[in-house]
């Protein structure tokens, strides 16, 4: 078995729109900037993103976007806005947008837990 060789990096997310964070966070996560990447493989380093609460937004994301909860009982679906969830826990946000973006396989769980976020 080789030994994995995990960097750090950091992304400062002041005034960068939250998906191109996103979509540099899972870059590195996966370790898709390498020469040796396999998608089986978790070859991806560590991930640390700065100044998370001055992120913007284009367009009427703020007002309009909503989060969608469903528990699975008839009528216990929920809405929040990404405004109130934003100014809730920034955090929660930007690590639903990196969830989505990684791939649906057992290696997501093992990638999501390298990120970490700094308000």
């Amino acid at each position: 078995m080789t030994n994995i060789k995990r960097e750090t990096h950091t992304i400062d997310a002041e005034e960068k729109a939250l998906g191109r964070i996103a979509v540099e966070t899972v870059l590195f996560l996966r370790g898709k900037h390498k020469s040796d990447f396999m998608p089986n493989k978790d070859d991806g380093d560590f991930v640390i993103v700065k100044n998370l609460s001055k992120v913007k937004f284009s367009g009427k994301k703020l007002e309009q976007k909503k989060f969608h909860h469903h528990s699975g009982y008839p009528g216990a679906i929920k809405e929040v806005l990404l405004e109130k969830a934003f100014d809730k826990d920034p955090e929660k946000v930007l690590k639903k947008a990196v969830f989505g973006m990684l791939p649906k396989n057992k290696l997501r769980a093992k990638q999501i837990k390298r990120l970490t976020i700094e308000k």
